[in-house]
């Protein structure tokens, strides 16, 4: 299984990323152990989900192909919306997500 994942940097600017180890991840963002959200701490966890791991690679390389309306739309659970941003219909792909309570 790994985790697929949305932070929202200081800066605004989105940050798709997936790991195996989410917590660890997470960390080593905060710490500024990793090059592009070293610059734009603090980040926040927007979003994540645990998936296959050949699905998770699938899913993180569709979600930075998004425009920040459709990552809103994904933080926000807001399906009907991420609808009309598609520009096609693709298949879907059920997961459990873990979205940030604050």
């Amino acid at each position: 299984m790994a985790w697929v994942y949305l932070l929202e940097c200081a800066d605004s600017l989105f940050y798709v990323g997936s790991t195996r180890d989410l917590d660890k991840r997470l960390q080593q963002h905060s710490s500024a152990q990793v090059g592009f959200t070293s610059r734009r701490r603090p980040v926040k966890l927007m979003w994540a989900a645990e998936l296959e791991l050949q699905d998770a690679y699938a899913i993180e390389r569709r979600i930075h192909g998004w425009s920040r309306a459709k990552k809103r739309a994904l933080i926000d659970g807001d399906v009907d919306l991420l609808r009309q941003l598609s520009s096609r219909a693709k298949g879907s792909i059920s997961v459990s997500s873990r979205q940030d309570p604050s």
